[in-house]
């Protein structure tokens, strides 16, 4: 099932399937590591939702969900 960052809850682990966006903020993106291929692990949320921390190749990143908008994933598996 193909979604995106944005919608997953936490405990996901997932692949990214695809980095959309403009330029700027794809570029960006990616130079995070948030390529294609990359498992990606969802480990918190915000209280009110925003933003997001995710666990990508050891490292923990946080995230806003205007961003985690534009990485479309691919669902592996629920803890």
């Amino acid at each position: 099932m193909t979604n995106t960052l944005d919608k997953a809850d936490i405990g996901f682990e997932c692949v990214i399937v695809k980095v959309s966006g403009d330029k700027p903020i794809k570029r960006r993106l990616m130079d995070m590591g948030l390529i294609p291929g990359t498992r990606v692990f969802i480990r918190k949320l915000a209280p009110l939702g925003d933003p997001m921390e995710i666990m990508v190749r050891g490292t923990e990143l946080t995230l806003r969900k205007a961003d985690a908008l534009n990485i479309m994933i691919e669902v592996i598996a629920e803890d």
